[in-house]
């Protein structure tokens, strides 16, 4: 599997996200691409410690090593999957500052390895390792890419 922590993967993705252009159309899902855009930083800056998203206890408890078994596994996400409110964007973003940020927070997954995840617990799938972080964001950044083409 690739990973998000390679340059030459971490590339990939850069170019996949470059590739997008304002008038992109979804393959699926109600989300603008540059909605996507903004929705693909969200789980980035959590991993980075610079989103907070409130944990859910009881959630997390019932619900949460299966997801995150899931989430990490090699299967590939499936179409309408669940997501927190957090990383919900109503608004129409501005496509270039979006597709621009995305760019840069993916880099650093390649420019500071694993040093760049800044928490082990996850509030929703409880304690992650580098691995996991690493799992979980390539298949959600290639999951979006693919909805639109990229």
């Amino acid at each position: 599997m690739e990973s998000i922590y390679n340059p030459k993967d971490n590339q990939d993705i850069i170019n996949r996200i470059e590739s997008l252009t304002p008038i992109a159309l979804s393959q699926w899902g109600k989300m603008t691409v540059s909605q996507m855009l903004l929705h693909c930083q969200q789980p980035i800056k959590l991993a980075y410690g610079t989103l907070q998203v409130k944990p859910q206890p009881l959630l997390s408890f019932l619900f949460g090593k299966a997801a995150k078994k899931k989430l990490t596994s090699k299967q590939p996400f499936g179409k309408g999957s669940p997501t927190a409110k957090e990383f919900i964007i109503k608004h129409e973003p501005d496509f270039e500052k979006s597709k621009k940020e995305l760019i840069e927070l993916v880099g650093v997954f390649a420019k500071e390895g694993h040093a760049a995840i800044k928490i082990e617990k996850h509030p929703f799938f409880g304690h992650m390792t580098p691995q996991d972080w690493d799992a979980m964001q390539w298949k959600h950044l290639d999951h979006h890419l693919k909805q639109f083409g990229a």
